[in-house]
C-alpha cells in the first residue's frame, strides 16, 4: 500500500499484522440527487472463496446490500453505478450469481466506466491480470447496462466523473456538486489520508509519475475550492477537508 516508502516509516501510521497486512476499509458512496440514486464503487462483492477471504482477512458482517437496505434503498432503486476503475476491490459488487450465471446486481442501473479502463480490463498483461475479474464487469455488457465514457462526463446533474489517471490510465474520481459546495470521491488516486503525502503511493500504480501530477492538481484544487474529500480505503477517516497553511497542506477530518 505504500510502494517505495520504507516500512519503518509507514508502519508508524498503519501497523502491519504478522502476515504484513494493514487494515483498510471499502467505503462505497451513495449519492441521492433530487431524482436519482448513484452508487460509487461496489467493494469486493461476494465472489471470494474461503481461501481468499483468509488471505485478505476479510472482516465485518455488513455487506453492500445490507448497508443499502439499512438506508431504505433496494438494488432496483439504483440508477447509476460509477466504477472508479475495475480492480476487484472496487467493482466486485457489480454482479451477483443467479441461476449459475453472473448478472448485474443493480438491474435498473447504468454502469459508468471509462472506455480506456474497460479496454485495459479486457486486455490484461502479466502485471495487471491478477487485479481484474471478468465476472465483475463482462455481464454488464451482456445485459446492455454498460455506459462507456471518454474523459470527464456529467453522469447526472450534480454528479460528474473526472479523469484522475495514474493508478490506471482509465481511473476516474467522482465530483459531487450542490449549491456551490463540492465533494470528491477519490478512489485509488488517494486511497487513505496517509496517501495525502505526495511520495506515498502504492506499488500497484501503473503510471506513478502521472499519478503524482494528478494528485498535486486535485489536492490544490480541493484546498482552493473547499472540496470535501472522500477516502475509499481509510478505516478511520472517511471525510476530510484540506487547507493550505504557510505553504503546507493540512487535513481537517470531518
Amino acid at each position: 500500500m505504500y510502494g517505495p516508502v520504507p516500512k519503518v516509516l509507514w508502519s508508524k501510521l498503519t501497523p502491519a499484522d504478522e502476515d504484513n497486512r494493514v487494515r483498510l476499509s471499502l467505503n462505497c458512496l451513495l449519492v441521492k440527487t433530487r431524482d436519482e440514486k448513484v452508487l460509487v464503487d461496489t467493494g469486493l462483492g461476494e465472489k471470494f472463496s474461503k481461501r481468499l477471504k483468509e488471505i485478505y482477512r476479510i472482516e465485518g458482517n455488513e455487506d453492500l446490500h445490507s448497508s443499502l437496505k439499512a438506508l431504505g434503498v433496494r438494488p432496483t432503486d439504483i440508477d447509476f453505478v460509477i466504477n472508479t476503475h475495475l480492480h476487484f476491490d472496487h467493482c466486485g459488487g457489480n454482479t451477483v450469481k443467479k441461476d449459475g450465471n453472473y448478472v448485474p446486481a443493480f438491474p435498473n442501473a447504468q454502469y459508468v466506466i471509462q472506455r480506456e479502463e474497460w479496454q485495459n480490463a479486457i486486455q490484461t498483461n502479466e502485471k495487471t491480470r491478477s487485479s481484474y475479474r471478468s465476472s465483475d464487469f463482462l455481464p454488464l455488457e451482456e445485459a446492455g447496462q454498460l455506459l462507456l465514457i471518454d474523459g470527464d462526463h456529467e453522469v447526472t446533474p450534480g454528479v460528474r466523473a473526472i479523469m484522475t489517471s495514474g493508478h490506471t490510465r482509465g481511473h476516474q474520481s467522482v465530483l459531487i456538486s450542490n449549491g456551490g459546495k463540492h465533494a470528491v470521491y477519490l478512489g485509488d488516486l488517494i486511497p487513505t489520508t496517509h496517501h495525502m503525502k505526495l511520495p506515498y503511493m502504492t506499488s500497484f500504480e501503473l503510471y506513478p509519475v502521472e499519478l503524482l501530477n494528478t494528485k498535486k492538481e486535485v489536492i490544490a484544487r480541493a484546498a482552493a475550492e473547499k472540496w470535501l474529500l472522500v477516502f475509499e480505503h481509510d478505516p478511520e477517516t472517511v471525510f476530510a477537508y484540506v487547507t493550505e497553511e504557510a505553504g503546507e497542506m493540512k487535513l481537517i477530518p470531518v
